[in-house]
């Protein structure tokens, strides 16, 4: 078995584990679960033992076929599925092998992935697992089961297709398993989609910062068959309707500086309030905020609805999408949420717009608009809209999953919780970071959504609109209104996330 490989004597370990060994100068840190965390010179040489027998055709690198034979003379069997997710995990060059270094790296990753999973299981926190601890995790599934085939999970296990062969996590016979028989079992199969990690690092629910342009989060299978996942999204919902309406202002006041300022008018953030205040007074500063969080409910549901169907289509197993899967089926999602609320987008535009006495309410500014300009009015700005979907959503999935994976790797031990700051820390990033990516083609937008607001505008197409601003006012045009709406972030961020966690309370939904 893979154990007796990590302990056997290494005759010609590589030069820099053999370095490693020699310096006695930084002992390996000890893993809370029992064992070396990976990472110590004698681990090292033991890896490079395990390397060295896996590495079939003696060439330096671990491929696909490297693995299935190699394992299968351990009396592993996994599939090529999940050989392939293996050497695409760890390999960072990207040449279809893992070296030596690439190996070490994702084996780490790897262990931490499965020290969570361990503990998340030790319900009795006493570094090992039984039966009843077994029992209570598959309950939490919604799966009962008895004590007697709770043991014979324990005991037995098959590691693949029926005709492979019979291996036994319980190498000791004592009806529990202990961290080192749970690591050695595992070693090498891919660990995805962790429920700790799932609980306890939602993004796109509990932050609300004005645009659902997101990546719908992913829920655990507890979640899904108790119907907590409802109670996320209403908890979610709520708090985004108290994040907007509190950062309104700010909001009204980007949408004013994205259409009418420019060089010759100069808008700042202080004047554009006082211009607000003097023309409708304190309360014209929450203009287009009812329908901004009208609009909320529907474009969750059916941005959800979509997400999960799609799923079904990009993904082989919904329970296992890449990060690629997730972005390709949100981006749609969200495209489909979208399409169908974007005269709700067009309508908040205008109200935010709108002079005083101009419409006496959401339904009166939509009937005019529908009398004076036809239905195509309702889709004014749709194109650049719909091209801000990936740039925003592909990148703030990209920088949220490094920096919780960043925090993950080097600070998960015993819980995949990071903890309040830090979840706010990287969903502030994350956003900033999409929003600055998807800014001009959103000042575009909105920019073609109020053309008919403006007196005797002419009608512009999304690419004479760009050429038209940057030969204006520069690059920098493209830009206006990125302060009140950078202003906006940190605030949106941590009222939505107060909110979110006092309605899970109201609403019973249980945080571990």
């Amino acid at each position: 078995m893979v154990s007796s490989v990590l302990c056997r004597c290494v005759a010609s370990p590589p030069p820099d584990a053999a370095a490693a060994a020699s310096s006695a100068s930084s002992p390996a840190s000890v893993d809370p679960c029992g064992g070396a965390v990976c990472g110590g010179p004698d681990h090292r040489l033991r890896l490079w033992s395990l390397f060295q027998t896996l590495d079939v055709n003696r060439d330096g690198g671990l491929c696909v076929n490297d693995l299935a034979v190699g394992l299968r003379r351990l009396g592993l069997h996994r599939t090529e599925g999940e050989l392939r997710k293996i050497v695409q995990a760890g390999d960072k060059d990207l040449d279809g092998q893992l070296d030596f270094e690439e190996f070490v790296h994702y084996l780490q990753d790897h262990e931490k992935k499965l020290r969570l999973v361990f503990k998340s299981l030790d319900k009795k926190n006493d570094g090992r697992i039984d039966s009843q601890e077994i029992m209570q995790s598959l309950r939490d599934l919604g799966v009962k089961i008895s004590e007697q085939q709770a043991e014979k999970i324990l005991k037995r296990i098959r590691t693949g297709h029926f005709w492979g062969p019979v291996t036994y996590m319980d190498k000791n016979g004592t009806m529990t398993i202990d961290w080192n028989e749970w690591r050695d079992y595992h070693l090498l199969h891919p660990v995805e989609n962790i429920p700790e990690i799932i609980l306890y690092w939602k993004h796109s629910t509990i932050f609300d910062v004005g645009e659902n342009l997101t990546v719908p989060d992913e829920f655990t299978v507890e979640e899904r068959q108790t119907g907590m996942w409802w109670r996320h999204l209403v908890a979610g919902g709520g708090a985004g309707a108290v994040s907007r309406t509190c950062t309104a202002p700010l909001d009204r006041l980007k949408v004013l500086m994205q259409v009418h300022a420019s060089r010759s008018n100069n808008m700042c953030i202080v004047g554009g309030f006082t211009q607000m205040i003097r023309e409708g007074g304190a309360k014209s500063l929450w203009r287009g905020n009812g329908i901004n969080v009208l609009k909320i409910a529907p474009e969750s549901a059916i941005k959800f609805m979509a997400y999960e169907q799609i799923k079904r289509l990009v993904g082989s197993d919904q329970e296992t999408l890449r990060i690629q899967e997730r972005l390709v089926a949100g981006s749609l999602a969200g495209a489909i949420a979208q399409s169908s609320i974007y005269p709700m987008e067009v309508l908040k535009t205008r109200m935010a717009l709108r002079k005083t006495g101009q419409y006496s309410g959401m339904l009166d500014c939509a009937r005019k608009i529908l009398a004076r300009e036809g239905m195509a009015a309702f889709y004014k700005g749709y194109v650049p809209n719909m091209l801000g979907i990936i740039p925003y959503a592909g990148i703030d999935l990209a920088v949220y999953e490094t920096l919780k994976n960043a925090w993950l790797q080097r600070y998960a031990v015993s819980s995949a919780d990071p903890g309040v700051f830090v979840l706010l820390a990287c969903g502030t990033i994350s956003s900033t970071c999409g929003q600055l990516a998807s800014y001009p083609l959103a000042l575009v937008r909105t920019r073609m959504q109020a053309q008919a607001s403006i007196e005797g505008a002419p009608e512009v197409t999304m690419s004479s609109l760009f050429k038209q601003i940057l030969r204006t006012e520069g690059a920098f045009g493209l830009y206006r209104g990125l302060a009140p709406n950078f202003m906006k972030v940190i605030p949106a961020v941590s009222i939505s996330y107060v909110v979110y966690e006092n309605l899970k309370i109201t609403l019973g939904v249980q945080s571990r």
